[in-house]
């Protein structure tokens, strides 16, 4: 359990307690277990400024080495602390020991290395353009940082998307004004006591703390803000993109998702039952990247929907540190209610629950958390509420198909554009197949495998702009033309 009992707002190298705090809530019984603070106005215009002052300050004038160096020190303060970062992500999120240990909170250490180390060698391009008459000119470019960038991270991942932002905007010379959710801003509160700890200078990085709804809306339109980065919910990207129009302001949004899983009839069927289970119910379903519908060839599927009624039946749900536990709550009793009805609208639009469906009785204090049944359901078609909306929950819905092309077209038949994986053993079927699916991520006989190098996104209602590697790298840096005509 995490010790922090409040947590302050950061700004211009100072921790700042407000006027208006709110309640910490644990997720796993419902008691109040700390406060956060409320930014307002004043706060959000000192951060603005203070970032103003660092860009032609001391940040602005360190070399490209001196401040790859410093965000290597934040991550080696990030690895000394990880048992308070780790301590901290499971008390606001509830989730797994063993998720948080071996993925959240390393992964949030991991970024600021390797985004310290791509930008390192992040070049620009260099031209000799000839003239006509004879003349030469030489065209080359330089990588400028935005200016204050804001980033905007979610609940269900909140070190490792908020440093999936900050490290590359920082690494680019940037600096940055994160606002977590207001569900979990304890690592936040954490990274800004790293951030001050090893020196990051005054300004470069701020922590505005609060809802969404009153201070990201200030924050995002602030005329200061020169950049804003979201992850989150397709209609608070679709808010956020109307807040910044009238500045012209450059976005980057890794939005909701509805993905699917496809079964081939050729798939090695124990691979992917484990495979869908860990796509389904990881994080108790609280990943954008997560499955929530599933299409079994229909030579397989009787096996197929038993084999996953077995492994979700295996599932350990309970207190997040006890041991083999798989899942904890989901993150709120608002988001908990959210996921509920939709199980009751699968009821109601006719659904075949093959297991789950309603809430676990554990008889204690965790009866008052926000836990849920991993659930199985099918016989929905496919224009279904149930499956044209994201969920976000621990459930997926199985659906039967026989032709490649049929499926194909199914598996588009979406607002959303997220992910997909294909579980085959043909090397010519997953070639064949991947490409045609409208999304930013195709997995073939895997999940959740990640190489920070490539690009990450999605399309239609997922997103715009690309994540990662040289993509992250490009979003944060302007680059500035400079010609030189040689005689």
């Amino acid at each position: 359990m995490s010790n922090i009992t409040q947590l302050d707002c950061y700004l211009a190298g100072q921790f700042i307690e407000s006027p208006h705090y709110f309640d910490n809530i644990d997720p796993v019984n419902g008691q109040v277990i700390g406060k956060i603070a409320e930014a307002d106005q004043t706060m959000i215009n000192a951060a603005v400024d203070a970032a103003q002052q660092a860009l032609t300050g001391e940040w602005g004038k360190l070399t490209v080495n001196q401040r790859c160096d410093l965000l290597h020190k934040v991550a080696d303060r990030m690895a000394e602390r990880e048992q308070e970062f780790i301590a901290a992500e499971m008390a606001d999120t509830g989730k797994s020991l063993q998720q948080v240990k071996s993925i959240d909170i390393p992964r949030g250490t991991a970024n600021f290395r390797t985004f310290a180390d791509m930008a390192r060698f992040h070049g620009g391009e260099s031209f000799i353009t000839e003239l006509p008459n004879g003349d030469k000119a030489l065209n080359y470019s330089v990588n400028k940082p935005l200016g204050v960038v804001a980033v905007i991270s979610p609940w269900n991942l909140p070190l490792l998307l908020a440093t999936w932002k900050v490290a590359p905007a920082l690494a680019c010379g940037n600096c940055v004004i994160l606002k977590p959710s207001e569900e979990t801003s304890s690592t936040a509160f954490l990274l800004a006591q790293v951030m001050d700890e090893v020196g990051i200078p005054k300004g470069v990085f701020s922590l505005i703390l609060g809802r969404g709804s009153n201070v990201g809306d200030t924050l995002t339109s602030h005329y200061g803000v020169d950049a804003v980065t979201f992850t989150g919910a397709s209609s608070t990207g679709q808010h956020i993109m109307r807040s910044v129009a009238t500045g012209v302001k450059p976005i980057s949004f890794e939005l909701g998702g509805k993905n699917s899983a496809v079964v081939f009839a050729d798939a090695d069927i124990e691979k992917a039952v484990a495979g869908v289970a860990r796509s389904t119910f990881t994080n108790c379903g609280q990943v954008c990247l997560c499955t929530e519908k599933v299409y079994v060839h229909s030579s397989i599927a009787s096996e197929f929907i038993e084999k996953l009624k077995m492994q979700a039946q295996k599932i350990k749900i309970g207190y997040p540190a006890d041991p083999d536990v798989f899942i904890g709550p989901l993150v709120s009793k608002t988001h908990q209610e959210k996921v509920l009805s939709y199980y009751q609208l699968a009821k109601e639009e006719g659904a075949e629950f093959i297991i789950g469906g309603s809430v676990p009785k554990f008889n204690d204090e965790r009866d008052q958390g926000c836990f849920i049944e991993p659930t199985i359901i099918t016989g929905l078609n496919d224009n279904a509420r149930v499956n044209q909306e994201e969920i976000f929950g621990p459930v997926c819905h199985i659906s039967i198909f026989d032709d490649e092309d049929e499926v194909i077209k199914r598996l588009n038949d979406t607002p959303y554009g997220l992910a997909a994986a294909i579980w085959t053993e043909s090397l010519s079927c997953a070639h064949r197949v991947a490409p045609q699916i409208d999304v930013g991520l195709v997995w073939v006989n895997t999940w959740f495998l990640r190489d920070l190098r490539t690009p990450f996104g999605g399309v239609k209602l997922s997103g715009i702009g690309r994540e990662g590697g040289k993509h992250s790298l490009e979003f944060y840096s302007e680059p500035v033309n400079i010609c030189i005509k040689l005689n």
